[in-house]
């Protein structure tokens, strides 16, 4: 398998640098983001190291929207939010160069407009662990 150890998301992957993982499966890991827009959201990766959406092979592509819709539907379940925002960047504005996929959960008048994403941050670990634990037990 691909990976990159300069690569913040590989060494979250390969277990190197801690992440509340909230799916772990054999070709995909989804992990709560470290800045959150909002609590409970969620970044999905190859576990392969892949840069692009372009570059995603094609055996991972129903896999990857697949669980896209799981965490989708987590977020709602899990969380009680009204719905979600599903983004991802190619090159420009993307933090790291390995492909992700950002699950925010909404809820009406949250104040996010547009391209301009506020953060919020958890308290603490104990909190970001909860809603890890929330979303691990929405996915099964």
């Amino acid at each position: 398998m691909n990976t990159d150890p300069a690569c913040v998301f590989c060494r979250i992957v390969a277990g190197e640098l801690p992440a509340e993982i909230v799916l772990d499966e054999p070709d995909l890991v989804a992990f709560l983001d470290q800045r959150p827009v909002f609590k409970g959201h969620v970044l999905l990766v190859p576990r392969e190291h892949v840069v692009t959406l372009p570059d995603l092979p094609a055996g991972l592509r129903d896999g990857f929207l697949e669980a896209a819709q799981r965490l989708a539907t987590a977020v709602v379940d899990g969380l009680g939010a009204q719905g979600s925002f599903v983004a991802m960047n190619n090159t420009v504005s993307q933090s790291v160069p390995h492909l992700h996929l950002h699950v925010v959960p909404r809820t009406k008048g949250d104040g996010l407009r547009g391209f301009f994403w506020p953060r919020t941050p958890y308290a603490d670990d104990t909190e970001r662990a909860a809603y890890g634990d929330r979303l691990r037990v929405a996915l099964g």
